[in-house]
């Protein structure tokens, strides 16, 4: 295989996985608690992470300053979220302009469509719990359903995952489905009994739409057997102590809850109706605080790294994971900017109610938005780093993740954190030695017992010693041999410095129980 660019294996690699994760699958399979011995998850090897974070917590409370002053948001809150607890925290502004409560973080808010990540949990844990299947047609869950007329005869029955993942081939309602949230389940019902129009066939792409997620609120009170907001609340809110998170406005302490604004032609301010909860709240109804969100974050933060620990209380980390993985893909930006004028191409789409995008620099983020007449707001996280922004404004559709990418984008800048580091497995760190051993003349090498049954084959001992010989007499003198570079438990690769030049291993391991070396690249290397 020829060799690419690393920008381009970066995106061959984002796209393929885009594709994969649209293959559908009925059920997540549960191992029956079997795990490696020897499995080492990824660690963070700067002990002073946390210090340098809190270091330039001054100039990121100073960004978002100015970032609502600019904007003339009437208030506004943010959090950063460092490995699982809520760091820091700042508000500025009013909650409620005429009554000057101020905006702080315990300041109770209308996060708008955060709320879908919360309805797509529950959905998974009603999967985890034997209750619902995500491929079932959703009619089976959603009489009213089977009755609807699609654009075409070829057209699959909408399923449960093509809710969860905007897929359904509705089309995107964002003005219109912001006005519905207190609309009851009979209206949700009738309106489906009579009839839906569809922008797409269901399960070829991807189209934001609100409807779909009240649907699935149905769902989840149709099989749980209690309103959504019930079976949520006593799921999620109640084990991660979430108790200033509410549906009802009118429920609110009168003195924390934040009132949503639009702005006028003259400058000034008008209050935005709060509407009541109801069928649409699975979309957009929750309230909460960036102390509770900051919960929240936690839980989805904690997923990662893969690892052996005892799992949450509220679901298993691999559903959580399941959430995060690009199940629609949503663009490919070659041209993106930061705001800091910085280019970095990025690809983005869609989870389980959660956006998921990854950088030319392999950062992943993870989160949401959520905006509504009187309402903005966003949280991210990026879960190879262990942090975590949330930013609230009560205006009108406020544009909170522009912030938070800015934020997000100075705060790696200024302390040049590094992600997660993946410690060497004891099979590659064994077949580094066993493979060392034998450079550069490869001595009874194929009586060794380390190389896979494709290794000769594919190239024969003759050429790769004269391979090996060629690049090490350009190298000369070995005088050191640098730590092996995991891309996973199976494979990597180490550098050997010689006097005139160095030398790139590359190595491959099988999937057998004892792992063999299947491919192996020895190159030059500038110095």
């Amino acid at each position: 295989m020829s060799q690419t660019t690393s920008s381009n294996k970066l995106f061959f690699l984002i796209i393929c996985s885009c594709w994969l994760s649209v293959v559908s699958y009925s059920q997540t399979i549960t191992t029956p608690g079997t795990s490696s011995q020897n499995y080492q998850p990824p660690v963070f090897t700067d002990n002073d992470r946390l210090s340098k974070i809190k270091e330039i917590l001054p100039a990121i409370e100073n960004i978002y300053k100015q970032y609502g002053e600019q904007k003339q948001f009437p208030g506004s809150a943010f959090g950063v979220v460092v490995d699982g607890k809520l760091i820091y925290t700042k508000g500025f502004g009013y909650a409620d302009i005429p009554k000057k409560n101020p905006f702080t973080a315990s300041s109770i808010f209308r996060v708008a469509s955060i709320s879908k990540s919360f309805t797509a949990m529950a959905i998974l844990k009603l999967r985890d719990e034997g209750k619902l299947q995500l491929d079932a047609p959703a009619y089976q869950y959603i009489p009213e359903l089977k009755q609807i007329k699609y654009l075409s005869s070829d057209a699959p029955a909408i399923t449960v995952r093509d809710l969860l993942t905007h897929s359904a081939g509705f089309p995107e309602d964002n003005p219109w489905g912001d006005r519905q949230l207190a609309d009851t389940d009979e209206e949700l019902l009738n309106m489906v009994g009579a009839g839906v129009s569809f922008s797409n066939v269901p399960g070829v792409t991807y189209e934001y739409s609100n409807m779909g997620f009240a649907l699935l609120g149905y769902i989840i009170t149709k099989v749980s057997g209690k309103p959504y907001q019930q079976y949520i609340t006593d799921n999620i809110f109640k084990p991660l102590d979430m108790t200033q998170t509410y549906w009802e406005y009118t429920k609110v302490p009168a003195t924390q809850l934040a009132h949503g604004y639009r702005s006028t032609a003259n400058g000034q301010f008008q209050e935005e109706a709060l509407l009541h909860d109801g069928s649409y709240g699975a979309m957009g109804g929750i309230l909460t605080t960036v102390e509770d969100l900051a919960k929240y974050i936690a839980l989805q933060q904690a997923a990662w790294p893969p690892r052996n620990d005892a799992e949450s209380k509220v679901m298993k980390r691999s559903s959580i994971r399941e959430m995060h993985q690009l199940w629609r893909l949503g663009s490919l930006n070659a041209k993106y900017k930061y705001p800091s004028g910085r280019n970095c191409a990025m690809v983005s789409g869609y989870g389980y109610g959660l956006r998921i995008s990854k950088d030319c620099d392999n950062v992943t983020t993870i989160g949401h938005s959520g905006g509504l007449p009187g309402f903005g707001s966003n949280w991210v996280i990026l879960p190879d780093y262990g942090i975590g922004l949330i930013y609230f404004s009560n205006l009108t559709y406020a544009p909170a993740s522009i912030i938070n990418v800015q934020v997000m984008d100075t705060l790696l800048a200024l302390t040049k954190l590094q992600p997660y580091t993946l410690p060497v497995s004891d099979i590659l760190e064994k077949r580094k030695k066993e493979l060392i051993q034998l450079l550069p003349a490869w001595q009874n090498a194929a009586n060794t017992g380390i190389f896979a049954e494709n290794f000769f084959p594919d190239h024969s001992l003759e050429y790769r010693k004269k391979q090996s010989a060629d690049v090490f007499a350009k190298a000369g003198k070995i005088i050191r041999i640098r730590e092996f570079i995991p891309q996973n438990q199976l494979r990597g690769s180490f550098i050997m410095e010689g006097e005139k030049a160095n030398i790139g291993i590359y190595f491959t391991l099988t999937p057998e129980k004892n792992p063999l070396i299947q491919e192996l690249h020895i190159s030059e290397l500038p110095r």
